[in-house]
């Protein structure tokens, strides 16, 4: 297993490699033969029936699933500088009736003030202007546990922007967000990757929308099925293959 910073044909740009990567636990092969490169300013997008390693593979890169092969970044910048990863885990719930708040919860990932005594004004303005990048400053006050679907996306979004990352990874992001809501999220993300120069990594279940956001489609079942633009992989014979069963869709 190896972790580095990677210096090749990027040059001085941000990117991902990974490279003949597999993950297996006990005697079980979770994935393996996995060999992708995310450069930085592209879209990414994991695909795949459900167990088929989109979360492990997201692990793997997050440091938080041992595997074999490598994981290596280049980062703009001083030599063997840790990339930063922002991460946006699949669908948290949260109660309803619990009383925290958007801004408990930054204060509490953001200060080592206990969130009970509240937010000082300098934290509750660097909470605001974290909110304003998803422009979503009015949800400063409301509960956690109260947010819609797409609220909530848009809160772990900003939390996942501070300090803003090399490599953005989301997974599910979608998952629980209507139609009208999942546009203005991957408009979002778009903006962002533009404005901020960031990679983004997400699984996803929805196909619909990847031909107008996603640079690269990999298509995963427990191994790299294949890969390429969205027009490429989702008319593909494999993706038909992996996602059909006797004339059904998957």
């Amino acid at each position: 297993m190896n972790i580095g910073t990677h210096g090749g044909a990027c040059g001085h740009a941000c990117c991902l490699r990974i490279q003949d990567l597999s993950v297996k636990i006990g005697a079980q092969t979770i994935i393996t033969g996995i060999n992708l490169h995310v450069h930085c300013g592209e879209m990414v997008a994991l695909i795949g029936p459900n167990g088929a390693g989109k979360s492990t593979l997201l692990k793997s890169i997050l440091g938080q699933q041992t595997y074999d092969g490598v994981i290596s970044f280049s980062v703009p910048g001083e030599r063997n500088r840790k990339a930063k990863i922002g991460y946006v885990p699949q669908s948290p719930t949260f109660d309803p009736g619990d009383p925290v708040t958007v801004a408990d919860l930054f204060a509490c990932c953001m200060s080592k003030r206990p969130a009970f005594l509240g937010q000082s004004p300098a934290m509750r303005q660097k909470i605001r202007e974290c909110l304003g990048r998803v422009y979503s400053e009015g949800l400063i006050d409301k509960r956690v546990g109260t947010l819609s679907g797409g609220e909530l996306q848009r809160v772990l979004l900003a939390l996942a922007l501070e300090p803003l990352p090399n490599i953005l990874i989301l997974d599910e992001p979608l998952s629980g967000v209507d139609v009208e809501g999942m546009e203005n999220l991957m408009d979002m993300l778009d903006e962002i990757r533009k404005t901020y120069d960031l990679s983004i990594l997400m699984t996803t279940h929805d196909f619909s929308m990847l031909s107008r956001y996603a640079d690269q489609v990999v298509l995963l079942d427990h191994k790299q099925v294949c890969q390429g633009t969205p027009i490429e992989v989702l008319g593909s014979e494999e993706f038909r293959r992996v996602f059909h069963r006797k004339g059904g869709y998957l």
